[in-house]
């Protein structure tokens, strides 16, 4: 977050053949480098093959960064089926070669394991239920009246008009009331408009109307309903309270579903395969939405290409004993299969330019008016670990939202005293940590998962939140290297929409963000390995090991022969998920 300006994809593109590939040819060519050299192969011991292994796939010839550190590099390795059997050197490689087995050259180029993706929205991102997108960089709110008015020309026939996209303090900044802006825009059905942090809904008077909101409606649980200074209502709903109004207009259809499975064959899945991303974490499973059917279907039809994980969204307003409950109905863990639902994913708090991320000391001016002006919660300490002791004997593992010191504080302090040894939790966006709570993310095992690819969270834009936190608050924003450092896995993740999903720029971001950078090797880790260990699957992928399922992305150039500056110019050449070939560029 901390003021992303990341405009939603909007443009979706045809759907992938999923079919089998391996007989294309590779496409050739020595990568660009500066000069380096790889990293020598570890030698291996000389293998005994059985006779019985013979390779369906053989790749030989390249650059193969295995994220295993026994054995960090090899030549070449072999694939049966959907399982790696060989990882070494190109003469041992050739024992594994039968005459039915594919050898492909990689002609040097680098190969490693897949990308996961351990926080991303990719129905929501993807489908065409939220109708149009508003300039992020607009600052004159009276110029989204034509667009919106477009908008509603456009789509006629919906019973709400959905859009995404502007900054809240445009319509703060504004001269008059956006209520009243929205409401000129379209005042005959309701309309709903997500700032682009999602963090806040833009809403009219018919939207208001039917969600039963009105001067006189008490603020729900981790949210706030926006008043002009006469309490008359603004049209501003900031966190929860947008999301109930959200959950209102999406109620489920036949027509809503069709556009999120659409949305999530036709665009989603194939950009993740054609950025090198076999695995992901749906980080906001909308159960009362029916998400969950959606990625079922996808999967009954045989069309997933990525191994899912689905983050059940914890809504703060329920009634706990019935949406624990349904939580528990709800999880599912074949270990074999490409989909599971086994984490809950759950916000401690907000973000810290609505001032409503929680934090220890208050913020430097009250915006909202918030008792103590040190931000909100969602779900409270007390209330996270009801509901950690509730479900993680289950199998569920937490995904916890928290960006301000307090919140990463009573998250972390849920943990430790609800969850066992055997949870796998994590605190997802880190961007105000305390100092002496950076140690307790090892001693809990807790994993630190951030989000760099957004520009916005290099550390030239930190200051940006002086106005908000002030200097020594600010400084260090997301600090991945103390974390790291502290013994701290981290992970690194989108967040799409977001930011961009496209890992290299996430990699790119990491390493170069000094003072609180990584190595390209922990950057890598963080992609691959750590988040493997999120979603209960290190045994099965994140490095390249014999037994482990053929997960792999072949890249265009060698991420360890080039400038730290031009790893996010990287194109992925092929992608590889249990054994088969889901692009090819």
């Amino acid at each position: 977050m901390i003021k992303l300006l990341n405009k939603r994809l909007s443009t979706h593109s045809a759907g992938i053949t999923f079919s089998a590939l391996l007989s294309a040819v590779l496409i050739t060519g020595c990568s660009g480098g500066n000069g380096s050299e790889t990293p020598t192969p570890t030698p291996t011991p000389t293998p005994t093959p059985d006779p019985t292994e013979v390779a369906t796939t053989v790749f030989r010839n390249g650059a193969i960064y295995t994220v295993n550190k026994a054995q960090p590099w090899a030549n070449a390795i072999a694939i049966k089926d959907n399982k790696i059997i060989f990882v070494g050197s190109d003469a041992d490689v050739t024992a594994y070669i039968g005459d039915n087995t594919s050898v492909k050259n990689l002609n040097g180029k680098m190969m490693m394991p897949g990308f996961h993706d351990v926080h991303i929205h990719p129905i929501e991102s993807g489908s065409e239920n939220t109708q149009f997108a508003l300039d992020t960089f607009e600052t004159n709110a009276e110029n989204f009246i034509s667009q919106i008015t477009r908008a509603s020309r456009n789509n006629p026939n919906t019973p709400w008009l959905i859009g995404y996209g502007h900054s809240i303090f445009t319509l703060i900044d504004g001269n008059r009331s956006p209520l009243d802006i929205l409401d000129e825009a379209e005042p005959d059905r309701p309309v709903i408009i997500m700032e682009q942090t999602s963090h806040s809904m833009w809403v009219n008077s018919k939207a208001l109307a039917l969600a039963g909101i009105t001067q006189y409606s008490a603020d729900p649980i981790g949210g706030i309903i926006g008043r002009e200074t006469t309490g008359e209502l603004n049209g501003i709903l900031i966190d929860n309270a947008g999301n109930i109004v959200m959950d209102l207009a999406m109620t489920p259809t036949d027509l809503t579903r069709q556009r999120d499975y659409d949305g999530l064959v036709q665009y989603t899945l194939p950009e993740l395969a054609k950025n090198g991303i076999t695995s992901i974490s749906d980080a906001r499973t909308f159960w009362q939405r029916q998400d969950h059917k959606t990625w079922q279907k996808v999967l009954d039809n045989g069309e997933m290409t990525v191994r899912a994980s689905l983050g059940l969204w914890a809504y703060p307003e329920l009634d706990d004993a019935t949406q624990l409950q349904s939580l528990k109905a709800l999880y599912q863990n074949d270990p074999g299969s490409l989909l599971r639902i086994n984490q809950v994913k759950l916000y401690s708090d907000g973000i810290l330019i609505n001032t409503t991320a929680a934090m220890k000391d208050p913020y430097e001016f009250d915006l909202l008016g918030l008792p103590g002006n040190n931000g909100l919660n969602y779900f409270t300490q007390s209330r996270v670990e009801n509901y950690i002791e509730a479900l993680e004997a289950i199998g569920f593992d937490f995904h916890i939202h928290a960006i301000g010191d307090r919140g990463i504080h009573e998250s972390l302090n849920a943990i430790e005293n609800a969850g066992s040894s055997e949870g796998r939790h994590r605190i997802t966006h880190v961007e105000v940590v305390d100092p002496v709570d950076i140690p307790r993310f090892a001693q809990l095992n807790v994993t630190a998962d951030a989000q760099v690819a957004g520009d916005l969270a290099n550390p030239e834009h930190w200051h940006e939140n002086d106005e908000f936190i002030g200097v020594e608050r600010s400084e260090n924003a997301i600090p991945i290297k103390s974390l790291s450092a502290a013994g701290a896995r981290v992970t690194l993740s989108s967040d799409w929409s977001v930011s961009p999903f496209n890992p290299f720029i996430g990699l790119k971001n990491a390493v170069t963000r000094t003072p609180q950078e990584l190595t390209l090797a922990q950057a890598i880790e963080a992609y691959t390995i750590n988040s493997a260990y999120v979603m209960r699957q290190e045994d099965k992928v994140g490095t390249i090991e014999v037994g482990k399922l053929a997960d792999l992305v072949v890249l265009d150039r060698n991420l360890f022969e080039i400038s730290s500056s031009s790893i996010n110019q990287t194109k992925i050449d092929l992608t590889m998920l249990d054994g088969e070939v889901i692009y090819q560029r």
